[in-house]
C-alpha cells in the first residue's frame, strides 16, 4: 500500500471525527498516519480525547499533543479507527499483524462504532491467506500450541501450520501484555465463527485475531482516493 493510499484512507476516516468524541486509536502504519492527521486537527482547535490500542500508539499520540486517557477511565468509546490485515464481504477481520490484537479488541468491543482503514490487497472473499495471530500465555505455551492443532484437526483444518512470532532471529516477540504470538497459517478459514469459538474455549489462548462483527465500515485507500465498503 502506497503512502498516498494510506493517507487517503486516513483522511476519509478523519471526516468521521466530531468535536468532543472519545476516539479509540489503532495500531499500525495506516493508523499512525491517521493519528498524525488527527494531531493536526487538534492543534487547529479540535477537542477530542484518545485512548490507545498499544504502547506505540500511546507514545505517538502523546508526542503529538493529543489528549490521551487510559481505557480504565472510560465506560464507552464513540469511535475507533484501526487497520486490518484482511477483511471479507461480511467485514469480518483478521488483525494482529502488529501484535496488538488483545488491546485492539478490548477497545473495539467498547466502541459504539469501529471503522477500518486499509488497502485493496486486504480485501478477500474468504479469510485465512494472512496467518491468523493468536495471543498465547507463556505458561505451557507449547502445550497450548499442540492443543490448538488437535482441535484444528477436529474441524478440518489439520493442514494448518503454526509458528511463533519472533522479535529477532533468536528471541520470541512479547506483546505489550507480555504474551506470545502464535501465527496460524490456515490458507482459508471457511467457518470464521466456528474457529473463533474453538480458540475462545482453549485455556492458554489469551485472544485471537478474528474480529467478528466489530467493523461497521471499511475505508479502502487507493492512490486516486478512497472508497467505502459496507456489509453486503
Amino acid at each position: 500500500m502506497s503512502d498516498v493510499a494510506k493517507r487517503n484512507a486516513a483522511e476519509a476516516a478523519l471526516k468521521l471525527v466530531e468535536p468532543g468524541m472519545i476516539l479509540g486509536l489503532g495500531t499500525g502504519s495506516t493508523a499512525a498516519i491517521f493519528v498524525k492527521l488527527l494531531a493536526e486537527k487538534v492543534k487547529a482547535g479540535l477537542s477530542i480525547t484518545g485512548t490507545p490500542t498499544s504502547e506505540a500508539t500511546d507514545k505517538l499520540a502523546r508526542s503529538l499533543g493529543i489528549r490521551i486517557v487510559s481505557p480504565d477511565e472510560l465506560s464507552r468509546i464513540d469511535l475507533t479507527i484501526d487497520g486490518a490485515d484482511e477483511f471479507d464481504p461480511k467485514l469480518n477481520l483478521i488483525k494482529g499483524g502488529g501484535a496488538a490484537l488483545l488491546r485492539e479488541k478490548i477497545i473495539a468491543e467498547a466502541s459504539d462504532r469501529m471503522v477500518v482503514i486499509t488497502d485493496p490487497t486486504k480485501q478477500v472473499q474468504v479469510l485465512g491467506k494472512f496467518p491468523l495471530p493468536v495471543e498465547i500465555n507463556s505458561f505451557g505455551s507449547e502445550l497450548t500450541r499442540r492443543r490448538i492443532h488437535t482441535r484444528l484437526d477436529e474441524i478440518g483444518l489439520g493442514d494448518a501450520k503454526s509458528s511463533w512470532r519472533m522479535a529477532t532471529a533468536e528471541s520470541l516477540l512479547h506483546t505489550d501484555g507480555g504474551h506470545l504470538i502464535l501465527d496460524l497459517a490456515c490458507g482459508q478459514i471457511p467457518d470464521v465463527a466456528g474457529l473463533g469459538a474453538l480458540l475462545d474455549d482453549l485455556p492458554g489462548v489469551v485472544e485471537h485475531g478474528l474480529f467478528i462483527g466489530y467493523a461497521s465500515q471499511v475505508i479502502v485507500g487507493e492512490d486516486a482516493g478512497a472508497r467505502i465498503v459496507g456489509i453486503s
